[in-house]
């Protein structure tokens, strides 16, 4: 754990923050080794982590399942939480100081905890997705409440081309008066993706805007897939 704590330390983070505020996402890759990856997918079917199990198909949200990790979560999920916060949290302040509104998102996460827990919000949100062939992830946002961060990281767990085929992460921006922009993605296994919950601010004419963006997974082919999220703000169920 220490390696992969020194390793989000000594990332440079002008060069991911660039990339964040021009493209909505940024990859860090091989922050996990295979070995690790491994363990957390063996998790996936330990019942006394998790506080809920989502059947994707019983709700219309694509085809797979994922299951939300009850508090304490794992000691290794929470240094990451922790560790990428921090940078994050700046990110964060100059897209709300860019938009012109009064959110100031404290650099600490135990203070978003409070202003989550302020608001109903008390469940974690961190979540490990399992996909079969035929499974695939409509399009959406992870909000869970009226207290959000923008942005959240997810970790690659398999490896494409070899556990799975298929599969991509579907990135889609929506800017009023003009077609959407689709990006798919293809981390390798290990790989951590840093992208926007909901929006990105992008600056026009007459200053920043914001343009609408969500999420989602191509249809698996072949294989199985695994992910896990990490999202910073807490759920109220």
């Amino acid at each position: 754990m220490n390696t992969i704590q020194e390793h989000i330390r000594s990332l440079d983070w002008a060069p991911l923050s660039a990339a964040i505020h021009d493209q909505g996402y940024a990859i860090i890759p091989g922050l996990l080794p295979d070995n690790t990856c491994d363990r957390l997918t063996d998790l996936y079917d330990r019942d006394e982590l998790f506080r809920k199990t989502v059947v994707m198909a019983r709700h219309h949200y694509g085809e797979g399942e994922y299951r939300y990790f009850n508090y304490p979560l794992p000691e290794l999920l929470q240094m990451i939480r922790r560790e990428l916060y921090a940078p994050l949290s700046a990110i964060a302040n100059t897209w709300m100081q860019a938009l012109k509104t009064d959110i100031l998102y404290p650099d600490n996460l135990e203070q978003l905890y409070s202003a989550c827990q302020a608001n109903g919000q008390e469940k974690a949100t961190v979540l490990l997705l399992k996909y079969g062939a035929g499974g695939f992830n409509t399009l959406h946002q992870d909000i869970y409440g009226d207290v959000f961060f923008p942005l959240q990281a997810v970790l690659f767990l398999s490896q494409p081309g070899t556990d799975y085929t298929g599969g991509e992460f579907i990135l889609t921006e929506q800017t009023p008066r003009t077609q959407s922009k689709v990006t798919a993605l293809s981390p390798q296994k290990g790989d951590l993706m840093i992208f926007t919950t909901s929006f990105r601010p992008v600056k026009g004419v007459k200053g920043y805007h914001r343009i609408n963006v969500k999420h989602g997974v191509s249809e698996i082919k072949s294989g199985q897939r695994y992910t896990l999220g990490i999202i910073f703000h807490d759920a109220a169920s």
